[in-house]
């Protein structure tokens, strides 16, 4: 029992009778033993648990552009946030489907080897290995494999309005971003906030995670689209 919860315990005992049940003064103990166990995980904790515990999962993005703290410090007119959101699907390693639709539709495909990325308005397909690169890349936040900890070193960052904060910072010097933080709450990320070395900061959040849905065997298996261009990178 820590000191602010045996304070709190004395506070409740010293009201009751001495003459009272003791049966009374065990239930009371009990309540104060038992309040350590409420607090709610820590962000790591949260975090491993639903990098083992999630093998896929789908739902819906926005995500929004920040300006750095650089752009409004030289006094550059500031511009509106550009917003844009779609939706998302990912199993365990490396494959996804992460789909644009507003304000323009695009598509980020990999079937675990290949990268595909098509726009629709220039009705093109960009494909080119997904490598080694997805190992300290932010994708590798929700679709890589379970040794995170290999390429990111992770740090507590607070708790704010129930969600719990962490911060992922690539542990390889030649990546195009900072760190990431993540925000979790019940064992899944709510939101997340990519920093790049520039300072610009791009935030997403998720809305209506559906944790290890059925998908099919062929589910990211990318289909070119018809008379699409091809380019290899």
């Amino acid at each position: 029992m820590n000191a602010h919860n045996l304070q709190q315990f004395n506070r409740i005992f010293n009201r009751v009778n001495q003459r009272a049940v003791p049966a009374l003064a065990s239930i009371l103990m009990a309540c104060a033993l038992a309040l350590p166990c409420l607090a709610q995980a820590s962000a790591q904790d949260q975090f491993k648990a639903f990098v083992t515990g999630t093998k896929s999962a789908k739902g819906e993005f926005t995500q929004q552009s920040v300006h750095s703290d650089a752009t409004a410090k030289s006094g550059a007119s500031a511009k509106a946030p550009k917003v844009s959101s779609g939706t998302f699907m990912f199993a365990r390693p490396g494959q996804f489907i992460w789909i644009y639709q507003k304000p323009y539709e695009q598509t980020l495909q990999s079937d675990g080897t290949q990268l595909y990325i098509y726009d629709k308005d220039l009705n093109q397909v960009t494909t080119k290995k997904l490598g080694s690169a997805l190992g300290s890349s932010p994708a590798a936040i929700l679709f890589g494999s379970n040794d995170l900890e290999k390429n990111f070193t992770l740090t507590e960052d607070g708790t704010k309005d129930g969600v719990e904060w962490l911060v992922a910072t690539p542990k390889a010097k030649d990546t195009s971003f900072d760190h990431i933080r993540i925000g979790l709450r019940n064992n899944m990320p709510e939101a997340m906030e990519l920093t790049d070395s520039f300072g610009q900061t791009s935030a997403l959040t998720f809305t209506k995670f559906e944790k290890n849905p059925a998908m099919a065997a062929d589910q990211f298996k990318f289909v070119m689209p018809k008379g699409a261009d091809l380019f290899q990178q």
